[in-house]
């Protein structure tokens, strides 16, 4: 799959954007499941796994199960084992995945970085895995304290990694559509000398008034 195609789920949209867009239906990982390496980001639906922490069996047989243009989202208790590593990464590439979302530990960052393969992770670390827990597919889990569903969109980039739940993603896209034209508004505003205070009139906010001394 293509930067391009991972793009068109989420219409080129920010984890930002689809945040502030979705009237709180989106869900936020905690800061520390974040990009391994600079400029990654991924969008699609998410494939999920129920893995055990130290134990990377479930991995191996997600890559094998998860369908084309999916994103492998990943419950490993925030275990701090390199669960996963370039090895995984070129197989997972062959078969369309488009990235990896995992509460856990990866390693191989900057031969996962030269194969542009894009993983939100919360730990980087060589301590190695067993192999022994198949794991569970396609059922909910929680990644970085949010709860993932089966076929929810998922997008991570800079910024974050958010969820936004599958009955909700298309309000939130034509939302978020709305949003970025705003701001192209404000931007364009502010480029000719407007000033934010008197943009947004914030002028007479609560709260920011300053009395004489």
């Amino acid at each position: 799959m293509t930067d391009t195609a991972s793009n068109d789920a989420a219409r080129g949209h920010s984890t930002a954007t689809l945040f502030e867009a979705s009237s709180s239906a989106a869900r936020a990982c905690d800061p520390s499941v974040r990009a391994v390496w600079p400029g990654a980001r991924v969008a699609g639906r998410a494939f999920t796994v129920q893995g055990i922490g130290g134990d990377n069996l479930a991995l191996h047989r997600a890559v094998a199960t998860a369908p084309a243009g999916s994103v492998l989202v990943v419950d490993l208790q925030g275990a701090q084992h390199g669960h996963w590593g370039e090895i995984l990464a070129v197989a997972a590439q062959q078969r369309g995945i488009l990235g990896l979302v995992i509460d856990g530990g990866v390693r191989d960052v900057a031969e996962q970085q030269a194969l542009n393969f894009p993983v939100f992770a919360r730990h980087i670390t060589v301590v190695g895995t067993g192999k022994e827990h198949s794991g569970q597919f396609d059922v909910p889990v929680r990644v970085g304290g949010a709860v993932v569903r089966p076929g929810d969109l998922v997008v991570g980039d800079a910024d974050s990694v958010v969820v936004v739940p599958a009955s909700a993603v298309a309000k939130t896209l034509d939302q978020a559509d709305a949003r970025v034209a705003a701001e192209r508004r404000a931007l364009a505003a502010l480029r000719a000398g407007v000033t934010t205070v008197e943009y947004y009139d914030l002028s007479a906010a609560p709260g920011t008034a300053v009395k004489p001394v």
